[in-house]
């Protein structure tokens, strides 16, 4: 069975590659990898990973493989691409002064061995830049690729903390962004004030999807939103479901609100029944 290896390259891309030579590895060691236009570095974040998915991708020939540890000649070789990129930086910019457009570029990063020079921007909106890769192309002699950031990869490119007071998930251990959607916002009974579960991404907390499952699986016993029931003469709505401490909120007409243990709200709509 071959190993897969998780690595994390410099412009914060996931890659899964085969260590098929054996290599000593361990998490955060820098290991060269074969990749589309040649060779780049990276840092490993998995040792050992077991995927059917990337099994079959390696069978059709779609994941490479791990070529070396990384050498001092090839962490002096990413010093000089590093300060290569930094020139790249001021050219672009330069270039970018011509065009009908608006962009912040944000990062320039190189492949390890010059084949590739990737720059990050962020825009208002979509840019026809074809012909402005074409300029670049001819100013760098490589393959250029422009890619536009989205709020989320701003955020794990910059760091900071959350409301929580730990590191941006997506700095410190999340690889890959999860879908994180209204409804799980609802489902939580957090869409009073979207702007306190939203990141500084302007996205909804990643932290969200985590705790998904829980509420799903509390919210089987617990009843739905707006269901009537009669307590004590008075016809009541379920308002809000407080699913750590087993109690449902209900509210009356006249807007008088009434808090019921989960017990106390099923035995209320059995004696109705009755």
């Amino acid at each position: 069975m071959q190993e897969f290896v998780e690595v994390v390259f410099r412009s914060e891309r996931v890659g899964f590659f085969i260590n098929n030579k054996g290599l000593e590895l361990s998490p955060d060691l820098n290991v060269v990898v074969k990749v589309e236009r040649g060779e780049d570095i990276g840092r490993v974040s998995n040792c050992a990973v077991l995927d059917d998915d990337l099994i079959e991708k390696n069978n059709q020939g779609e994941i490479t493989k791990i070529l070396r540890i990384a050498t001092e000649e090839d962490l002096k070789q990413l010093e000089i691409v590093k300060k290569k990129e930094q020139k790249a930086k001021a050219k672009f910019l330069e270039i970018l002064e011509k065009q009908p457009f608006q962009m912040k570029l944000l990062e320039a990063i190189y492949q390890l061995d010059g084949n590739k020079l990737t720059f990050f921007f962020s825009a208002d909106g979509r840019i026809d830049f074809r012909e402005f890769v074409r300029e670049l192309a001819a100013e760098f002699k490589t393959r250029i690729e422009l890619h536009q950031s989205s709020g989320r990869e701003d955020a794990r490119r910059l760091g900071g903390f959350g409301i929580c007071g730990k590191m941006y998930c997506c700095v410190s251990f999340l690889r890959r962004f999860n879908q994180v959607t209204i409804q799980m916002a609802k489902d939580q009974n957090l869409l009073s004030n979207l702007s306190k579960i939203s990141g500084p991404c302007g996205r909804l907390l990643c932290c969200l999807h985590y705790e998904e499952d829980f509420y799903l699986e509390k919210s089987e016993d617990f009843p739905e939103l707006g269901e009537v029931i009669s307590y004590k003469d008075q016809k009541m709505y379920v308002d809000k479901n407080d699913y750590y401490n087993n109690r449902v909120n209900l509210i009356s007409e006249n807007e008088e609100r009434i808090i019921l243990t989960l017990d106390e709200f099923k035995k209320a709509k059995e004696t109705r029944k009755k």
